[in-house]
């Protein structure tokens, strides 16, 4: 059965074993996440969630840690936690749109959140992914990407006015290019890393929009494929984690269970010219592990 759109995770899985591979989904505890975890656990993966929140942990159903991605001590003190092959690396937790905010180090909330804990997090777990002899890394980005490109010379919005949108929009740039780069320095390690966008997925990540901004979504979602459920969104993210056909593929980006291309100018899918730049992706890996003490 060809796989699309309206796939769900489970249908991507089905007949596939995963039995004796370790997974790690952050942002584990709900909607996209939770979906992705469950579908790899009822697969036979060994699955740990990472949460900020021990309700949602505990609620799961399946191995749960504490991570704050905004938080570099809480990054580093779980990747020192962790022992052992991982096989499975999804980077699927987020925050979006969100009140201006930075962290202690003066970057941009979205962007700490979104790409640089996430850059920490793989960046210290590569020894165990090296272990794991073939591990995949996903990067759940969004194409919101196509909006706008990394602001390198203002990430942090200290010389232009903060906008949420924006600042979310460049974080998921971030996403990929950091996919095109750790191809390229990673590319005879064995480990595959590579962006996925989910689709429209209505849940918590929306939770700082206001309702007319809501509404607009709403309305766009149902002008075009509409919302997806959950599991939909996760099929992505598990497919390209699992598929026999994506071994040795890397730097690359899927949606709807499929590589997709060059974004075409008037339409909301593929991938940005921008965000697939080596020149791009090679400056953001610099400035990230500068700003991570990983330089």
């Amino acid at each position: 059965m060809p796989f699309d759109a309206r796939t769900t995770a489970e249908e991507v899985l089905a007949g596939v074993s995963l039995a004796g591979r370790r997974a790690l989904v952050t942002g584990g505890g709900s909607g996209i996440g939770l979906a992705t975890a469950r579908a790899l656990a009822g697969a036979g993966a060994d699955v740990t969630i990472a949460v900020r929140d021990p309700a949602q942990g505990r609620a799961a159903g399946v191995r749960w840690e504490l991570l704050d991605l905004s938080d570099l001590g809480s990054v580093r003190a779980f990747a020192n936690r962790w022992v052992g092959p991982l096989h499975i690396l999804v980077n699927n937790a987020g925050i979006m749109r969100t009140p201006e905010a930075h962290t202690a180090d003066g970057w941009e909330s979205q962007f700490a959140t979104n790409h640089l804990g996430h850059f920490a997090l793989t960046v210290a777990l590569h020894p165990w992914l090296l272990a794991a002899d073939g591990a995949r890394v996903v990067a759940v980005t969004s194409a919101s990407h196509l909006r706008a490109p990394v602001d390198f010379d203002d990430i942090n919005f200290r010389r232009r006015p903060y906008d949420p949108t924006v600042a979310y929009d460049q974080s998921k740039t971030a996403n990929i290019l950091f996919v095109v780069e750790a191809a390229r320095r990673w590319l005879h390690d064995g480990v595959t890393v590579n962006a996925v966008n989910p689709g429209g997925v209505r849940g918590k990540l929306q939770r700082h929009l206001s309702e007319t901004e809501l509404a607009e979504l709403d309305s766009r979602a149902a002008a075009g494929p509409g919302w997806k459920t959950p599991s939909q969104g996760a099929a992505t993210s598990v497919y390209v984690a699992s598929a026999v056909s994506l071994a040795g593929v890397s730097g690359r980006y899927f949606e709807d269970c499929h590589e997709a291309g060059l974004n075409q100018p008037g339409t909301f899918t593929g991938v940005a010219p921008y965000a697939m730049d080596p020149a791009n992706a090679a400056r953001l890996w610099e400035i990230s592990a500068a700003a991570v003490g990983m330089g």
